[in-house]
């Protein structure tokens, strides 16, 4: 691995890091060459933590919700205290309440802000305090990486997930906010919205039925490669963008732009004048010419698309 890929020397934290997308991102992490600060709720972080000790890693589990507002500072103290330094935040840390937007109860929608976009913003604001400090310190800049996970959810609006779908669209603009607000430092901020097959996503995806031999088309590991890619020093250019990415893709989003500007004749719109503009330009429109994002699904024969020799 090239010096510009390796993150030897680096320290990094991975929320939700128990299982699924999170554990395969802390394993790509750990040997690309960085410490690995695993985080879940339970026992299951001490598990990861052995397997990368076990193919000669280091590791270190810090159990606890990543949208209690002080769990942020204790990673970074943590990985200080026993790394040396932090230098790479993945937020991975996610929960599910899918339910039409009829049948949505308030803790279905609270429950879901708080771990995806309260604990998102809570360990980013940690890793900003401790950045910005040593920064300051410095006076120059320093090395720092954000990683936010959105989702394909707030580009499409997904009908049964308001909830999930309103928070990956806070973390987007979280991550913007970030990604302005922190460069002068030397971090860099981006989001990835992957689709993994993991248990989280199981009734989502199903079962791997595609016929490939070897690594599923939506396996994790594929999502944790370009992880490790924007966490390593050769990714410094790269900031307050948003990718796709799974099977054999990485999709590079592209800001909104303006379709269409309407102007009043004179100082300002009348009712009137706003319904002769705008009824006459919708008029026909279709279900799909929105503000959603439904070009991506045009993706997906390009990520999924495998070679000939893999198939059985």
């Amino acid at each position: 691995m090239t010096q510009s890929l390796s993150l030897e020397g680096k320290v990094a934290a991975v929320t939700g890091a128990g299982a699924g997308l999170g554990r395969a991102e802390a394993l790509g992490l750990a040997t690309a060459g960085a410490a690995v600060i695993v985080n879940d709720m339970g026992a299951a972080a001490n598990d990861v933590v052995d397997e990368i000790k076990a193919a000669g890693g280091q590791a270190l589990a810090i159990t606890g919700d990543v949208s209690d507002w002080s769990l942020g500072g204790r990673i970074i103290e943590e990985a200080v205290k026993n790394f040396g330094s932090f230098d790479i935040l993945v937020n991975n840390a996610g929960i599910l309440r899918d339910k039409m937007i009829f049948n949505l109860t308030e803790s279905d929608w609270d429950d879901v802000i708080r771990v995806h976009l309260k604990g998102h913003a809570a360990t980013s604001h940690a890793a900003a305090v401790h950045w910005r400090a040593a920064s300051k310190a410095a006076d120059a800049p320093v090395y720092g990486r954000i990683i936010n996970t959105s989702s394909e959810a707030f580009l499409f609006g997904s009908a049964g997930q308001p909830n999930y779908s309103a928070a990956k669209a806070g973390i987007t603009a979280l991550t913007l906010s970030s990604a302005a607000g922190l460069s002068r430092y030397g971090v860099r901020t981006n989001a990835i919205c992957p689709r993994a097959r993991t248990a989280m996503t199981a009734e989502a995806f199903g079962e791997n039925n595609t016929g490939v031999v070897g690594l599923d088309p939506l396996a994790p590991e594929r999502v944790a490669t370009l992880v490790s890619y924007l966490a390593s020093p050769d990714s410094d250019e790269i900031n307050g963008q948003v990718f796709v990415v799974y099977g054999k893709m990485v999709a590079l989003m592209e800001a909104p732009k303006v379709e269409n500007r309407f102007d009043a004749a004179g100082s300002a719109f009348t009712v009137e004048e706003l319904g002769g503009q705008l009824s006459s330009y919708f008029s026909g429109r279709g279900p799909y010419e929105t503000y959603a994002a439904y070009s991506i699904a045009g993706l997906e024969k390009i990520a999924l698309a495998v070679d000939e020799t893999a198939t059985v």
